[in-house]
């Protein structure tokens, strides 16, 4: 008979704890089992190292702490996603055609990704050929250059990513969802940016030069590396291929939002036959190690939109009024948003849904939880993050989101504690706190045959600017 799932997470909990990746008392030791070595240079670069058993293997990651927040200036939304597609145009020492020719000689992987607080740009690849990626890596960060044809290019190739991901009702609600929630903040727009903004882009050459000289510093970036290394060999490197690069960051004046004392609500007509989607957001605070907020809040998701939640049972499996419902908050610098998502197998049901949401959120906030059922989901969260630690891909993309909310990797550990001290009084608080009508922001996406092509956006709703 092939074991039932919670036997196999007790199995890898007892093998772990074997192992000395964690102990059975996790009050006891960090979740986070590795030793971080930290350098900074002169310049201000982060330098930090993890030795990983990865025989031959390294990850490589340079993680820059600017992201689609930063982009303060109006119609200028979307250079940070955009600097993540130019920074593979190559340098004078290298062009474009040779640093992909080294890294297919080497046989390294190499990728970026853009998010609203920061562009991380990671390669994977032969421990043996560390200089080689440092040289490599080093160059185009201080050295990039491309001509205006080829920016303009790059910012066509860029709306047509747009156009091609604006095919998906979820990105439609989400784009939405955000202008409707900040009306000042930068998180009202998504990490692409406004369309208008991004069929502008090829005119901007001139900024793209200025917005690369601002944020492209070494006080704005972190140099991160796990794998098969020595953390003194790679100081010494980075010093070498570093060392000379001139610092400069000019950091933006992030606008603070106003509190939010109203709901909001926006409509989406979709032009072709759909199921109804519905979207929800409410305010939440920005990422914290110091307090039991962040952990709270990851909490509060299992409790309501885990598989074994009973609202999800009630949705999906018993009443089966939705193909799916998930709800929950990701790591963000500034207050930012909890969402729901859900699609609605009709559109009578959409009021239903709603009811039943607004009131397992109710029982929440006024029911103590069971300490036995908090403390398995504490449990469940802690072990599947140490268990995804398993390659030094997975510990460098853990550590970056570290290095970004808080600028050391050791808040992990910090954060992971505070999972520790949540107690049922804590989840009802966070519950109160977060699902306020007043802060409530509501998206619903559908098809309506009378008025095709319309939109029934609410009048707080920004769609015009898109």
């Amino acid at each position: 008979m092939r074991p039932r799932p919670i036997q196999i997470a007790l199995m890898l909990v007892v093998a772990m704890i074997a192992a000395g990746l964690v102990s059975a008392d996790p009050a006891q030791d960090k979740v986070f089992p590795h030793l971080v070595h930290q350098t900074r240079l002169d310049n201000g670069l982060k330098v930090v190292v993890v030795p990983f058993d990865s025989p031959g293997t390294l990850a490589y990651f340079t993680v820059v702490r600017t992201g689609s927040r930063d982009e303060v200036e109006p119609g200028h939304s979307g250079f940070a996603h955009f600097f993540e597609h130019m920074m593979f145009r190559g340098t004078d020492k290298y062009s474009e055609d040779e640093y992909n020719e080294v890294l297919k000689r080497m046989g390294a992987d190499i990728n970026a990704f853009t998010s609203d607080d920061r562009t991380v740009y990671h390669m994977v690849g032969p421990a043996s050929e560390l200089e080689s990626i440092i040289d490599l890596e080093s160059d185009r960060f201080q050295n990039l250059r491309y001509s205006e044809d080829v920016f303009r290019r790059e910012a066509l190739a860029v709306l047509g990513e747009y156009n091609k991901n604006a095919s998906s009702p979820f990105r439609a609600m989400f784009e939405r969802l955000r202008q409707l929630a900040f009306e000042e903040h930068t998180y009202g727009h998504t990490t692409m940016g406004y369309v208008e903004d991004i069929k502008a882009m090829p005119g901007y050459y001139g900024y793209s030069l200025s917005f690369f000289e601002r944020f492209y510093r070494p006080e704005n970036i972190t140099v991160l590396v796990v794998g098969d290394v020595q953390p003194d060999s790679v100081a010494q490197l980075a010093e070498k291929y570093y060392g000379s690069w001139r610092p400069g960051y000019m950091p933006p004046v992030i606008p603070a939002e106003a509190q939010q004392i109203e709901p909001r609500a926006g409509h989406i007509n979709w032009p072709s036959p759909i199921s109804p989607f519905l979207m929800l957001g409410y305010r939440v605070p920005a990422f914290s190690d110091t307090t039991v907020d962040t952990a709270t809040l990851d909490i509060i998701a299992q409790l309501l939109f885990s598989e074994s939640a009973p609202l999800y049972r009630k949705l999906v499996v018993d009443e089966q009024w939705v193909d799916f419902i998930s709800g929950g908050y990701s790591d963000h610098r500034d207050p930012y948003l909890f969402t729901i998502t859900s699609r609605i197998k009709s559109d009578d049901l959409v009021l239903k849904v709603r009811q039943a949401i607004a009131e397992a959120v109710a029982d929440l906030s006024t029911e103590p939880i069971a300490v036995e059922r908090l403390e398995r989901i504490k449990s469940n969260l802690r072990y599947g993050f140490a268990l995804g630690l398993d390659s030094p891909g997975s510990v460098a993309r853990t550590l970056s989101n570290a290095l970004i909310m808080t600028g050391d990797p050791h808040s992990l550990n910090r954060v992971f504690g505070q999972y520790q001290k949540v107690n049922p009084e804590d989840v009802r608080r966070i519950t109160r706190e977060t699902f306020k009508p007043e802060t409530e922001t509501v998206v619903t996406l559908s098809h309506l045959e009378d008025r095709p092509g319309t939109d029934d956006a609410s009048e707080k709703s920004k769609a015009e600017v898109h």
